[in-house]
């Protein structure tokens, strides 16, 4: 069971999914190949191996980040498994080096790196009783 997601651009000011207007579209993040190579100059040790679902490992956590098979690239989707707050300044650099902000998908709302562990923890308390 792994914590979703979503990055994509999105404009600053706003909170949650809800406060995005009906007719809104996102910029798209450009090529697969200018993702990729971001993603590589900017994220130390990511495999990018498969270049639709890159990862990144750390000592207790992994992030399955799937960039998908679409060229141009308009978001992509962090799986982040494990424990630890480890994974989340790797979360948020990854959404840095591709322009984007960081969508919990199950809560709807825009995290910000100063507010991402309560999410982080709900989610593991989550996983932790479903398993």
């Amino acid at each position: 069971m792994s914590w979703d997601l979503l990055l994509l651009p999105a404009p600053a000011d706003v909170t949650s999914v809800d406060e995005l207007p009906d007719d809104f579209i996102s910029d798209t993040l450009g090529s697969r190949e200018h993702v990729a190579a971001a993603l590589h100059e900017r994220i130390p040790g990511i495999d990018l191996t498969d270049p639709a679902w890159a990862r990144l490992a750390g000592p207790a956590w992994s992030v399955g980040v799937n960039i998908g098979s679409d060229d141009p690239v308009e978001s992509i989707m962090l799986h982040i498994r494990g424990t630890g707050d480890e994974a989340l300044p790797a979360v948020f650099r990854i959404a840095d080096a591709v322009g984007c902000r960081v969508l919990d998908i199950s809560e709807g709302a825009f995290l910000a790196s100063h507010d991402a562990a309560t999410s982080w923890h709900a989610f593991q308390g989550y996983r932790d009783r479903a398993i």
